[in-house]
């Protein structure tokens, strides 16, 4: 989990490293849906976007989710093949 003000920031760089596929989330939703439809592995949040609370439930519902294969499996493997 990295954190910064917005959150972008962090995403954006840490999606540079080969491997990382870092998602923004505000709420637990985008949070669960970032694992279970592109395989996020990093979660980035918003420190002057989101409270403490939320930020627990974002991080609960991140680490709780799965990535769901299939249809996703093929973009994922486009984002994958970039690190080449």
């Amino acid at each position: 989990m990295l954190v910064c003000g917005t959150g972008q920031g962090m995403a954006i760089t840490a999606n540079r490293v080969a491997g990382i596929r870092a998602v923004v989330c505000s709420d637990t939703f985008s949070a669960d849906m970032g694992r279970a439809h592109n395989d996020a592995n990093v979660l980035c949040v918003g420190a002057r976007v989101v409270g403490l609370g939320l930020a627990g439930s974002i991080f609960d519902a991140f680490v709780a989710g799965t990535f769901e294969g299939g249809r996703h499996q093929r973009r994922v493997d486009k984002i994958n093949a970039l690190d080449a």
